[in-house]
């Protein structure tokens, strides 16, 4: 069973950078297509990006496409989420999630690609992003 633990969270002025990471342990990271998540309080999880098994083609929320970039690294064993011109409202706790099935018509619209779930889940890192 993979399990997915996330870091690199914190508190951060608007304007500035924040990377997070994902790394699996238990399978290779590489068995799954990897995404990032975000959930505020009274907002529903929201998807933010996905990228393939290979990471050849990613995909954005449109929420954040231009500022973060989704990659990986399969000889790490670690996802990252690279986020640029951080803005208050990407203020979240952020989930790393792996799954085994990838819809690329939905990801290719900026919509959550993962109609089926995912595999499993990180417990998540706080981002939080002060005006």
């Amino acid at each position: 069973q993979v399990h997915f633990v996330e870091s690199g969270g914190g508190l951060v002025q608007a304007g500035t950078s924040l990377r997070l990471s994902c790394t699996a342990s238990g399978r290779p990271l590489n068995d799954y297509a990897m995404a990032w998540f975000r959930e505020s309080p009274g907002k529903d999880r929201e998807f933010v990006a996905a990228i393939t098994w290979s990471g050849h083609d990613t995909y954005y929320a449109d929420s954040v496409k231009g500022r973060f970039t989704i990659s990986r690294d399969n000889d790490k064993e670690t996802a990252y989420l690279q986020m640029n011109s951080l803005k208050p409202e990407d203020t979240a706790l952020y989930y790393c999630a792996g799954a085994t099935r990838l819809n690329y018509g939905l990801g290719l619209r900026g919509l959550d690609p993962f109609p089926d779930g995912l595999a499993a889940w990180g417990q998540g890192t706080l981002v939080t992003v002060s005006s």
